[in-house]
């Protein structure tokens, strides 16, 4: 498999490949520049993780929607349930910074959080 490591910006190509050795199966990475790369290709192979952005309305505030994502990266194919609980979700004012909207979303284990303050809409 081939990658662009997204761990700094030197955008090492990597090629990881499984192989056998010593008896135990391994993944070989070259073309990395430091063992970040080795780490990324690894979890690309094993388990790819992502950072869910989205956004959501919110009731009563100052601003009629609000940029929200996951506290921690999800599993790769977690991302649909993730955002279909997003889609349902409902937000109200005020908020700030880090403030859960959906706590365990999808059962994640993470939550889903505000990256921006929305005051109360004044009346």
């Amino acid at each position: 498999m081939e990658y662009t490591c997204i761990l700094c910006p030197r955008g090492c190509h990597l090629t990881a490949e499984k192989v056998m050795e010593e008896g135990k199966k391994t993944i070989k990475v070259s073309g990395n520049f430091c063992p970040r790369g080795i780490r990324y290709a690894t979890e690309e192979m094993t388990m790819p993780m992502r950072t869910v952005t989205t956004s959501l309305y919110v009731e009563g505030g100052d601003m009629k929607m609000v940029s929200m994502k996951t506290a921690a990266p999800v599993p790769k194919e977690r991302i649909p349930q993730v955002l279909e609980a997003a889609a349902k979700a409902q937000a109200k004012a005020p908020l700030k910074v880090g403030d859960a909207i959906l706590k365990n979303v999808a059962e994640t284990g993470t939550d889903l959080i505000a990256t921006r303050n929305v005051a109360a809409a004044r009346g």
